[in-house]
């Protein structure tokens, strides 16, 4: 069977994006299950010290990751106007120069993240009992990043075209991949820390390896040499896109290993409360990010086809489905919450009482406020479908201030257990500038068609 593709500039808006962004949803979803199920295997194998270790190099691999998904989304926004615009000689163009691109920055940043780890870490004031297995958690983790890099390259390109299918069914390989080898390195191996990570690297390659398969299985995706020849025109589209983005993620990275630096500052304890529900953090904003994923390609393919009202009406109608979804997840993590994260805690009763109060605040202020992240979603994808990176970037840097701002503060003056207002507070600045930027841009895009009639 040859690979499928979908065309989103005709149908009913709600319809099409919540019949591709359901798929999305349940491949994230997966992939967040088996970094939960890392995260209970390791708690309940290992204890509050692995935990702990795990969680001081969260946003560290998140930097590596959002970098990565950075520039494939960036990269794949070409190739789904050209799709839209009905140009399959320029959906490969684009693809094939962002081939190359792409395996020449994973390279880059294998070799800039594997120099930094430990300088990194030492700053951060990670505690010395926990810093030798962060450290070596990182250090697989980073070298995974050419396995990361061909994933996301094939799955943004699937989403592009519309297939959110593949995505999900190379997830759930993943999934189940993860969480037996898991259960096998952690347990049996004896393997520890490093057993969950590499139970992680090796799912991720299967994902990978399936992914590619279905984009090459799209009968006018194949490569030609004049394809994979670097062209000027085509590498300063896709930089001009990717770059933003990716810096964009980076920036929020650095905003959060301050948080992490503020949190390594009130002990273990913290660290694990901390770390049990960033692991949550993942699955409730997994829909949002479905949402994203597919008003990137809807407003890419849209905007390729120059349908500029339809657009408008899009990400309207996504922030009422964003809006349904959130309160819905918010009421289920206030009211069972803590029975979640009694899956990820063990050890003596004060031990698990402490983190548990650490975890469960977080979770709790995340709830009251998940609205505003879904708007945020929505708001900075649609914009990068449209073309412009450079307001989500900016959207980053009020995110940073925000967040680095608030850290510092408000545990000076309301008590750490506070501290977690950050990250509402970070989030609304960002959906400030996004919402600025998003009628900005829609007004010159409209001005400019109706100057054209």
């Amino acid at each position: 069977m040859k690979g499928t593709t979908k065309n989103m500039t005709a149908g009913k808006p709600a319809a099409l994006l919540l019949q591709f962004a359901l798929p999305l949803m349940a491949g994230n979803l997966f992939q967040e299950f088996y970094t939960v199920v890392d995260t209970i295997i390791v708690g309940q194998f290992l204890g509050v010290h692995a935990l702990a270790a795990i969680g001081a190099g969260g946003w560290i691999t998140w930097m590596m990751t959002s970098a990565i998904q950075g520039f494939t989304q960036g990269f794949s926004v070409p190739a789904a106007q050209a799709f839209g615009a009905g140009r399959q000689d320029h959906v490969r163009k684009n693809m094939g120069n962002a081939a190359v691109m792409a395996v020449i920055l994973s390279i880059l940043l294998l070799a800039a993240g594997e120099a930094v780890l430990r300088p990194l870490l030492v700053l951060l004031d990670t505690p010395a009992e926990i810093l030798p297995v962060t450290l070596m958690y990182l250090r697989i983790y980073y070298a995974a990043c050419p396995i990361m890099m061909a994933y996301n390259f094939a799955a943004c390109n699937l989403r592009a075209l519309g297939n959110s299918q593949a995505p999900l069914r190379a997830m759930v390989i993943a999934s189940i991949i993860n969480i037996l080898l898991d259960l096998l390195f952690v347990g049996p191996f004896g393997w520890g820390v490093a057993g969950a990570v590499i139970a992680t690297v090796i799912a991720q390659l299967f994902a990978a390896v399936y992914s590619m398969y279905c984009l090459f299985r799209i009968d006018f995706i194949y490569f030609t040499k004049e394809d994979l020849q670097l062209q000027r025109k085509f590498c300063v589209k896709l930089l001009g896109l990717g770059a933003p983005m990716s810096l964009q993620n980076i920036i929020i990275s650095i905003g959060g290993i301050i948080v992490q630096y503020i949190v390594n500052q009130f002990g273990i304890t913290f660290i694990a409360g901390f770390t049990a529900t960033n692991r949550l953090y993942g699955l409730i904003e997994t829909a949002g990010i479905s949402y994203g994923y597919a008003m990137t390609t809807y407003t890419g393919q849209n905007k390729g086809a120059g349908l500029y009202k339809r657009i408008h009406q899009g990400v309207l109608t996504a922030h009422v489905i964003g809006l349904i979804t959130s309160v819905s997840i918010s009421l289920i993590m206030i009211f069972f919450g803590k029975n979640i994260l009694n899956l990820f805690i063990t050890g003596t009763p004060e031990e698990v009482a402490a983190t548990m109060e650490v975890a469960y605040r977080y979770l709790f202020i995340m709830s009251l406020f998940l609205p505003i992240l879904y708007s945020l979603h929505i708001l900075r994808s649609s914009l990068t479908g449209l073309g412009n990176s450079t307001i989500p970037m900016f959207s980053g840097v009020a995110e940073l201030i925000m967040r680095v701002c608030s850290s510092f503060l408000i545990p000076m003056f309301f008590g750490e257990m506070n501290l977690f207002f950050a990250e509402p507070i970070a989030w609304a600045g960002a959906v400030a500038v996004l919402l600025t930027g998003y009628l900005h841009t829609m007004h010159k895009l409209t001005a400019s068609a109706g100057m054209a009639r």
